[in-house]
């Protein structure tokens, strides 16, 4: 067992280092061929980042373990709102000044509130994966036209530009795309391999496996770039890491197991999982919200999402007591 967890551990290091690599690739692709900065940073990075959480539920579900691919998405919402940005704010106290967000907040309430509609049926099937992959397809179009009419007028398209990986040529470029891209699915493998057989070993199911350790491990690069952009004073970033991995994460991951492996929903993961999911994702909203009329968000905030995630932590360890 203590093999098993190293295991697991390699195969998080793994992910968050070879993740890195698959998006500064594909960006440094995407720059040598002319596409404009702006576009990259909300389309090819702000999508790479979510790679992790991608494959891991994308093998989880073609291996049969669908309740992980699904805990993964949901885990991985909790945790962004919760855990990453109650560190971040711990750290230092957030000011939001990008309208950009005045959009991004009313387009991740729409796509939690259509996740939570399409599973209300105990269900989640290919018709679900459709309309979420859809609504990525119009989130991304409209964010790169939101984007690109803000004539860098924004500060967090200022922001943007300035994490783009410089210039890089094409052949290492290719290179880390493709090794990025090959680690990615090897540590996914092991990943999934480690998680399944803890949750046999201890008793539980992979579903509680996959809202608590996988969706932890695949967050941490959100938890890395979200730390390094308030450092470095980018506090909309900060935010903007959030908001945007979310959506990724009821987009185009939860997606992944619906087109891959539809199955029928127990109710307590509707009833629990995805109430959770949601209650957190308002509370995002409100916070934001309030940050436009008081200018910041301070550390009590994120001592209050830190005590929130904490106690959805508890719940889940209840729940396997009971």
């Amino acid at each position: 067992m203590l093999l098993t967890f190293f295991l697991l551990i390699v195969a998080l290091a793994g992910l968050v280092v070879t993740a890195d690599r698959f998006v500064e690739g594909c960006a440094a692709i995407a720059n040598n061929f002319g596409l404009a900065p702006i576009i990259i940073g909300v389309t090819i990075i702000g999508l790479g980042t979510s790679a992790p959480e991608m494959l891991v539920s994308g093998i989880a579900a073609m291996e049969g373990n669908v309740g992980l691919a699904i805990g993964n998405a949901l885990g991985s919402n909790v945790a962004n709102i919760g855990l990453i940005l109650g560190i971040t704010l711990l750290i230092k106290p957030i000011a939001v000044q990008s309208s950009i967000f005045r959009c991004e907040i009313p387009a991740l309430l729409i796509v939690t509130l259509g996740a939570c509609v399409l599973v209300a049926d105990y269900s989640l099937d290919r018709i679900d994966g459709v309309a979420l992959v859809l609504f990525l397809v119009v989130f991304l179009a409209w964010l790169v036209k939101l984007c690109i009419s803000q004539n860098k007028s924004d500060p967090m398209i200022e922001e943007i530009e300035s994490e783009l990986p410089e210039t890089m040529s094409s052949l290492l470029a290719f290179g880390w795309t493709i090794g990025g891209l090959v680690g990615l699915i090897l540590s996914s493998k092991l990943l999934v391999w480690a998680a399944v057989s803890i949750a046999q070993a201890f008793g539980v199911s992979d579903l509680i496996i996959g809202l608590t350790i996988i969706a932890l491990g695949t967050s941490l690069p959100e938890l890395a770039a979200s730390i390094a952009s308030v450092l470095k004073n980018n506090a909309d970033m900060a935010i903007g890491n959030v908001i945007g991995s979310n959506i990724y994460n009821l987009t185009a991951v939860l997606s992944i197991p619906a087109l891959l492996a539809p199955t029928k929903l127990a109710a307590h993961i509707v009833n629990r999982d995805f109430l959770v999911m949601g209650l957190f994702t308002v509370l995002l909203c409100v916070l934001v919200a309030d940050v436009f009329r008081r200018g910041k968000l301070g550390r009590t905030s994120g001592f209050a999402l830190l005590f929130l995630y904490c106690g959805y932590q508890l719940l889940l360890f209840y729940s396997i007591q009971s």
